[in-house]
């Protein structure tokens, strides 16, 4: 039988194979590149600044792909702090 700890794990697993899509079409429009090597370079502070900003608020592309993405990272936040919670009461 399945724990609740091990469903959420497994949760979890399938809830993060799709950020490396949604990060990598962020990325693209944050640093306005088509480059597949924006996906593999350690570039965080303007990609933050764009997630928690309004960098392109005339780019309604970005501004639908980060609200999306906010909410994507949130659900995975909270997914996670469940699963913590839970992994410590058992």
């Amino acid at each position: 039988m399945m724990t609740v700890t091990f469903l959420l794990f497994l949760l979890l697993i399938l809830w993060s194979i799709p950020s490396t899509h949604y990060r990598s079409k962020f990325r693209k429009i944050v640093y306005q590149t088509e480059d597949w090597k924006i996906n593999i370079r350690p570039l965080f502070k303007k990609e933050i600044l764009a997630l928690f900003g309004n960098m392109y608020p005339e780019n309604d592309t970005y501004l639908k792909t980060r609200n999306f993405y906010r909410i994507y990272l949130a659900v995975y936040l909270v997914l996670f702090l469940i699963y913590q919670i839970v992994k410590s009461r058992s």
